[in-house]
């Protein structure tokens, strides 16, 4: 029996600069606000990551930007 893989969910720009805005400013701890969100607690600091790295050029779109 073969499972199909899930189609990745694509997040936009605003929604993942929310996301770690919520994480920075919150005293909540972040697999709280991952879990709110519906996404896992490391995708956070991936997005994070991104854009510290990256700048204003993060989550332009490209490929392997999830």
């Amino acid at each position: 029996m073969t499972r199909k893989r899930k189609p990745y969910k694509t997040f936009t720009k605003e929604f993942k600069l929310e996301a770690i805005r919520m994480m920075d400013e919150s005293d909540r701890p972040s697999s709280e606000i991952a879990t709110q969100l519906g996404i896992r607690r490391n995708q956070l600091y991936k997005w994070k990551e991104q854009l510290e790295t990256k700048g204003d050029k993060a989550f332009t779109g490209k490929k392997g930007d999830h």
